[in-house]
């Protein structure tokens, strides 16, 4: 949905550079005609000049737009409101904006100083001037722009603070006394490069807050759909967060023991509570992307979970007690009861947008470019999955970072697997879906619930959450194909391709070919196909067993490590004492990372694992599974193989010559 403004006037003051042009710039491209007010002033608040007023004006009329220049300062908001009148008839709107920022200690404060006059005096005035204006025509949308320093504090801004904070509490009144006439008053504080922050900011810093990051949330606040009033938001390089005050449930003190009460008085003592709009699309829209951010990782999260968890996320992804399948899934007393293998995403999504990506030197994420055409980047993310030193789950994510591209190199990859041409489909499965559940599976992203928040996004509606696309398709493949046995579950593999609107019927096609079964998502009214190049790998009934592993019904190498974890169980002291070392192994398959295993010779009486090592391994090697097997069984010599590159090695590589210890006797395998 493109926001129109046609027949609409509105007035932004400060609009003469930074974030008020960028507001001037957006409204008068969708229609409104704009009032460019501008005292053109320094930084200082000194000085006057008209020229970046006339500036603005000049660049919105020459793109066809209609807009007038205003010069007078805020303190004399009657001036700024009859040049509305005089050229448009009408204001509708407000933006009260103000170019100015004077750092002051505490100590050298006068109460009557100029930022007083412009931030809050100025907004009371200019807002008082169209007030009756706004009444009769019925229709008023105001924003007015405060900041965290007057949200949080900050060390030598008290003037500004206490300016800025106040023009929130006039904002909370003027929502409370302009709703019975249809006109809505809302806070930002924004964060955003500009004249005023570049001294204080580092360059590329500055470069990622663009002042036209800001301007969505300004446009939709004022949109005569909206219905937002009373609001607070902070907002930045894309991202937008509703903050909220809340109190504590407090206690009864009537009496002089304070002391012994303030503990129960304390509790969640009053304090301001950020509404996590967590804007993490998965496609993640645009970032600032350098080779710095490659081989980081996320800082360990802890996630917990009971049987509560595990039936909210079947339910989640369209399970239902009208299938009695799917009991096992949805009754904790169940005997078989059991956790839907997919919900491994979960875990693995929180370590993510909790935090994690913020903390990742060399990458920016700035959330607004993904519906833009630009070059894309990939880049990947492996999470992995404990409990305790078990691996798990292991999940990678591959992350097409839109805007990001442009930095040269090959468009493909020689190693890109071509997708299986499907034949005739052996099953399909179509269900109807819808949102609402699965977002309490951890996904708080009010793009797939919010209809006023996807419209930013420009959606019709909201979207569904694609990995609750991927839930159902995982679980038509179990149900057709695993009888619902979640042990039979080994791997899955998706691609989103476009979203799936809530109410839509999912259709999965299924084509099986071994103990792997490809599929393809389509949404059922449109054809469209909307998960491709899939797959869910299964475990066989008896897959695990020597004839079938060497027989191609799964990787031979596992027999191999089944065989060494065996030998660790019986002399396991004897070659921690002798090696001394963690190996890792990394078995491929027609070039894909099909295994990972960690023999850790160093610890303890020594273990073997399924998955990467918890730490890092002394030396870690990437072969085929074939190739393996040829060098266990004395075919391939390991030096040959290390020089013709069908086995790599990371780490320390002299550890390499301890393998003949473990890897000994194995030759009649």
């Amino acid at each position: 949905m493109s926001l129109s403004f046609e027949g609409r006037v509105v007035l932004v003051t400060g609009a003469g550079g930074g974030l008020g042009k960028e507001y001037a710039l957006a409204f008068a491209e969708r229609g409104a005609s704009v009032v460019v007010n501008d005292l053109g002033v320094d930084t200082k608040g000194g000085g006057k000049s008209s020229a970046a007023a006339d500036k603005v004006v000049e660049e919105i009329r020459a793109k066809g737009g209609k807009a007038v220049a205003n010069y007078d300062s805020v303190e004399d908001g009657e001036k700024l409101i009859q040049t509305a009148l005089d050229e448009f008839g009408r204001i509708g709107k407000l933006q009260c904006f103000f170019c100015i920022n004077i750092y002051f200690s505490f100590i050298l404060l006068s109460t009557p100083d100029l930022i007083h006059r412009v931030h809050l005096r100025g907004s009371f005035l200019v807002t008082r001037a169209a007030w009756n204006h706004m009444k009769k025509q019925k229709f008023g949308r105001i924003i007015m722009t405060a900041s965290a320093a007057g949200i949080y504090g900050n060390f030598g801004q008290a003037n500004y603070s206490a300016a800025k904070l106040g023009m929130l509490g006039l904002a909370n009144t003027l929502a409370i006394e302009g709703r019975n006439y249809n006109i809505y008053c809302n806070t930002i504080a924004p964060v955003a490069g500009s004249r005023l922050t570049e001294t204080v900011m580092p360059p590329d810093l500055v470069a990622s807050l663009k002042p036209e990051y800001v301007a969505p949330i300004v446009l939709w606040l004022c949109h005569e759909q909206c219905q937002e009033n009373g609001g607070l938001f902070e907002v930045g390089a894309g991202w937008i967060g509703k903050l909220r005050w809340e109190r504590s449930q407090g206690c009864i003190v009537r009496r002089n023991n304070n002391a012994q009460k303030w503990s129960t008085v304390e509790h969640e003592y009053l304090h301001l509570y950020i509404n996590r709009y967590k804007f993490f699309l998965i496609h993640l829209l645009s970032c600032f992307f350098t080779a710095e951010a490659v081989g980081q990782k996320l800082p360990p999260t802890t996630f917990s979970f009971n049987h509560t968890q595990s039936i909210l996320y079947a339910l989640g992804v369209g399970m239902s007690t009208k299938d009695s399948d799917h009991l096992r899934f949805l009754y904790e007393g169940h005997p078989d009861f059991s956790c839907l293998p997919t919900f491994g995403v979960i875990p693995s999504q929180a370590a993510m947008m909790d935090g994690g990506l913020g903390s990742v030197p060399g990458l920016n994420i700035d959330f607004t470019q993904v519906f833009l055409s630009k070059p894309p980047c990939l880049f990947l993310l492996a999470v992995n999955t404990y409990s305790g030193k078990e691996l798990v789950c292991y999940n990678q994510w591959s992350v097409f970072v839109v805007g990001a591209g442009g930095f040269g190199g090959k468009r493909n990859s020689d190693k890109a697997k071509v997708c299986v041409v499907y034949r005739s489909k052996q099953c399909v499965v179509s269900l109807r879906i819808q949102a609402a559940l699965y977002r309490l599976s951890g996904d708080w992203n009010p793009l797939h619930i919010d209809p006023s928040f996807a419209a930013m996004g420009g959606f019709k509606a909201p979207i569904l959450h694609g990995l609750c696309s991927f839930g159902f398709a995982a679980r038509h493949v179990l149900k057709q194909y695993a009888d619902n046995d979640p042990s039979r579950f080994k791997a899955i593999k998706v691609r989103f391709v476009k979203p799936v609107m809530p109410g839509q019927s999912l259709q999965t096609e299924m084509w099986k070919e071994g103990n792997r079964i490809h599929i393809q998502c389509k949404v059922k009214e449109t054809d469209a196909v909307v998960l491709s190049g899939a797959y869910v790998d299964l475990q066989g009934a008896s897959e695990a067993s020597p004839e079938n592993l060497t027989q191609g019904g799964g990787l031979q190498s596992e027999l191999v490590f089944a065989e060494i974890g065996r030998r660790i169980k019986d002399v396991g002291s004897e070659l921690v004492k002798k090696v001394n070392a963690v190996f890792g192994w990394e078995i491929t398959k027609d070039g894909q990372n099909v295994a990972q295993w960690t023999i850790d010779l160093k610890n303890g009486c020594g273990a073997l694992h399924k998955g990467p090592y918890s730490g890092k391994a002394d030396v870690t090697f990437t072969v085929s599974d074939d190739d393996f097997m040829e060098v266990v069984q004395g075919k391939l010599n390991p030096q040959k193989a290390f020089f013709s590159g069908k086995l790599k090695i990371r780490g320390n590589i002299m550890l390499s010559q301890k393998l003949e210890v473990i890897l000994k006797d194995y030759a009649k395998l």
